[in-house]
């Protein structure tokens, strides 16, 4: 079964596509600013800021527009120009499943 599991998620469209963004720079500090409700980027800036991390604007758009597109992020739009990004109820499946992961390794 694991080799068949395996199998399907490196061919899978979806689940490729899902494993490809988590490989990404920040994708996973994405994922846990959108689970804490930090999907605004001056909101995203102050709490990386606060841990003493960094995380440019570009990278943080480029990973949310990525997580909007399979599913895992919605925008909502502020004015015209500006928008943040709230979680989806799979995006919230995924952000507990590597919180899980994340506490299994301690």
């Amino acid at each position: 079964m694991t080799e068949e599991t395996i199998r399907n998620i490196l061919t899978d469209e979806k689940l490729s596509a899902i494993k490809a963004v988590l490989e990404k720079d920040h994708a996973i500090d994405c994922i846990f600013l959108l689970h804490l409700g930090n999907g605004r980027w001056k909101n995203a800036k102050a709490f990386m800021r606060d841990l003493n991390l960094t995380l440019s604007d570009g990278t943080f758009r480029s990973r949310m527009i990525e997580m909007e597109t399979l599913g895992l992020a919605k925008s909502v739009a502020i004015d015209p120009l500006k928008k943040y990004y709230v979680k989806t109820e799979l995006g919230e499946r995924v952000a507990g499943l590597l919180l899980d992961l994340f506490n299994e390794l301690k």
